[in-house]
């Protein structure tokens, strides 16, 4: 990207951690790049070398003019401002001059003066957006501090409040923050500690009420403090990430991570080396590293001793990850004796490669080469093989982990219906009861370990930062919080009569079934990357080319990058709550027949609008633009076959005001549809205008959504009010004449007429 002299602008992308800093600096970076290639013209008084001089000048004036203003509002920045301000002005008017000289030279230097003093000025500024977020943690902090040694309820409510608009304020910053940063890792860290204080919000309230209610409670008390210190030390992980890369916070940085085998939080150095170390923590890292290490021997017709030392280094890591593997008690006997062979056959074939390399180094033996390159391909061949190993193993524990989080799940709702059972049984039965507790903990405990387990082997074969950070924090969640569901359900045992004790063993039962849900989410986001799906219903998956859609040409597909994800994902967050509400909606027609084609209908399409949210914010299987318009489409065809089947459906309603209010909705479904499909088909060039579609097809599918929302849950009341009979669905095996559909349709609009 640079020109030639001109330092790359790499150099500078390693001090540059968010995009709206690189967004304002890459203009700049091409305009000095286009002077430094034309600076024989400059030489020559070229008078668009000058024009383009004058106008970098200029711009940089008007830049420094907003980093002075940001200096007068920011005092503990300004002294720093000021000087990088006056850096980049005289820079700014030194290009000027050069290109208005006779020679042209001092450009590259000039330059160079320019990039480094514009940088500074931006890694300021940002610093101020850091400084404002940092204040803001430190003003929820110590409101937990003040929450955590309240000692009445009054001055709870009071300290509560305080809390709670000072994590809104917190929430708003963090989620700015995080679509800024760079860094996939730390982009998923934030949204990791983000989630925990979310969560948690809602369970320090009810275990600080506990608490209060029965102050003599080890339990209670327990409860409360571990929210205390899980919110903490999510605030920690949130400070850390973001003061990595302020000017001056190098040499001392560290960031605050959870260890692998331990609950307490362990600093270490950040740097990229720590970047790799983070990468080869898991099985698949290291084994990448190792097979990238043995291709630099074979390039190089050798290895010398720093590299030798660093294939024995590789080996051991890659040995000691596949412990998790081969040391799990749910790993099968024929997955763990495969995995054993094939680290010995690594080991070998390394044995092998260093043997040769020893033998180049010091002898130079002829014939040695081709023994270098068996030895090469054997142990690349090893390490692909125990790859597929690994995965395999992961996979086949990840399948048991819908039906063990449902086991889990089913375990806690027994937990809930302790405290009540005690309330109304006698003595000795009470003692059944807590016998009974015992047991269910036990189990409970049984299967938080197993759930851990495949975890902590889906975090091994995680193909990207996102997903390792996701297993990594699924694991924690689930060690630290799980067990206090039992805590818990030991409250409210102590005390059965208790509200509070009874609310707060219900909140952190809902903690326990969205860690599940979050695992069960893992699963199958890493047996979808690694192409080993379990069976899924056909909605969920993209239409079938020829099948559903009518697009004849397909646009060109494109990616969203994260800003323009952020500008969308207000709206995707307005689809999922749609969504949401339409699955709570055909929950309620569980008891009907299972054949009941409106709640098929309408699942079918909260799923696709569940598709199209995850879009928004970069993920689940919906990849590209043109996914998301060929979803949008099979959607409408969804809404209209919905349309004709309520259409139906409303013949039979009495007339009357329920009759009147589902007509009302159900018209409106025509138009939305033909409004989505139109925006669908219509054609786009360029970037911008397919973003703009983008987020036209979001409004277009949010709006036919609330609309089939509402005709939905009409549906349900008059079905209710009139005992009506729902229509069924078709079995697939039934084959319709098609030369008599037209017969049949003029017959059944007369039936229902």
């Amino acid at each position: 990207m640079a020109a030639a002299g001109l330092p790359d602008f790499d150099v500078y992308l390693t001090q540059i951690k968010t995009h709206s800093v690189e967004r304002t600096l890459l203009p700049l970076v091409k305009q000095i790049s286009s002077l430094v290639a034309t600076r024989g013209e400059a030489a020559a008084g070229g008078a668009a070398v000058q024009r383009v001089g004058a106008a970098v000048a200029c711009a940089v004036e008007r830049f420094v003019a907003v980093g002075e203003t940001i200096a007068d509002d920011n005092p503990d920045v300004r002294h720093s401002m000021v000087l990088a301000c006056k850096e980049a002005r005289a820079a700014g008017r030194a290009i000027e001059r050069v290109c208005t000289g006779s020679d042209g030279s001092g450009m590259v230097t000039a330059a160079r003066g320019l990039l480094a003093a514009v940088t500074r000025v931006l890694l300021l500024a940002d610093m101020v957006v850091v400084r404002q977020l940092l204040l803001a943690k430190d003003k929820v902090a110590r409101s937990l501090d003040r929450l955590e040694s309240v000692s009445n309820f009054a001055e709870f409510v009071r300290a509560f409040t305080e809390f709670g608009g000072s994590m809104v304020e917190l929430a708003r910053l963090t989620a700015e923050r995080r679509a800024d940063l760079r860094d996939e890792r730390r982009r998923a860290q934030v949204a990791a500690a983000r989630n925990v204080l979310e969560r948690s919000t809602l369970m320090l309230l009810t275990s600080s009420k506990t608490c209060l209610r029965h102050p003599g409670s080890a339990s209670a008390r327990e409860n409360r403090d571990t929210v205390f210190c899980q919110m903490r030390r999510a605030m920690d992980l949130i400070h850390y990430v973001v003061r990595d890369g302020l000017p001056g916070h190098e040499e001392q940085s560290q960031e605050v991570t959870y260890s692998r085998d331990k609950e307490q939080l362990q600093p270490f150095s950040d740097s990229q080396e720590q970047a790799a170390q983070w990468e080869a923590g898991t099985a698949l890292g290291a084994l990448r590293g190792l097979s990238t290490q043995v291709r630099a021997a074979r390039a190089r017709g050798g290895a010398d001793g720093a590299r030798r030392r660093a294939l024995a280094s590789t080996l051991r890591a890659l040995v000691e990850r596949t412990h998790d593997f081969t040391d799990s008690a749910y790993t099968s006997h024929e997955h763990r004796q495969r995995i054993l062979a094939l680290a010995e056959r690594i080991a070998y074939e390394l044995e092998r490669l260093v043997s040769v390399a020893v033998s180049l180094e010091e002898q130079g033996v002829s014939g040695t080469l081709a023994a270098l390159e068996s030895a090469c391909a054997g142990a690349t061949s090893a390490a692909a093989e125990l790859e597929r190993a690994l995965v395999a193993a992961a996979r086949d524990q990840a399948r048991d982990l819908a039906p063990l989080a449902e086991q889990a799940r089913k375990l806690a709702s027994d937990l809930a219906h302790i405290g009540n059972l005690r309330r109304k049984l006698a003595s000795s039965c009470g003692e059944r009861e807590s016998e009974r507790l015992h047991n269910i903990a036990s189990q409970l405990h049984e299967q938080l370990d197993h759930i851990i387990e495949v975890c902590k082997l889906l975090r091994h074969i995680a193909m990207s930062e996102t997903l390792q950070v996701s297993a990594k924090f699924a694991e924690i969640n689930l060690r630290i919080y799980g067990p206090q569901v039992v805590t818990a359900a030991r409250t409210l045992a102590a005390h059965p009569g208790s509200a509070a004790a009874r609310e707060n063993l219900d909140v952190f039962v809902d903690m326990w079934a969205w860690l599940l849900a979050d695992a069960a989410r893992l699963a199958r986001e890493l047996l979808d990357l690694t192409d080993e799906r379990p069976d899924k219903q056909q909605y969920s998956s993209l239409p079938r080319p020829g099948k559903h859609g009518t697009t004849s040409k397909p646009l060109k597909a494109v990616r969203l990058d994260s800003d323009e994800q952020a500008k969308i994902a207000k709206s995707g967050l307005e689809m999922k709550m749609m969504s949401s509400e339409m699955d709570a909606e055909t929950e309620k027609w569980q008891g009907a027949d299972e054949n009941n084609d409106i709640v098929k209908r309408a699942k079918n399409m909260s799923s696709m609008a569940f598709a199209m949210y995850q879009f928004t914010k970069g993920e689940g299987r919906l990849n590209t633009t043109q996914d998301l318009f060929t979803q949008a489409e099979y959607f409408a065809e969804e809404a209209n076959r919905l349309y004709k089947i309520v259409r139906q459906f409303s013949y039979q309603v009495p007339a009357g005001t329920a009759k009147k209010e589902l007509l009302e909705h159900l018209d409106k479904v025509p138009t939305y549809v033909q409004q989505l499909q139109f925006t669908v088909k219509e054609p786009t060039v360029g970037r911008a205008a397919t973003f703009s579609k983008v987020d036209n097809v979001i409004q277009e599918t949010k709006h036919l959504m609330n609309v089939i929302s509402k005709v939905v849950t009409t549906c349900f009341d008059c079905a209710n009010k009139y005992s009506l009979c729902m229509p069924e669905r078709v079995p697939m095996y039934w084959k319709p004449n098609l030369r008599k559909a037209s017969t049949f349709k003029s017959e059944n609009s007369v039936l229902n007429g």
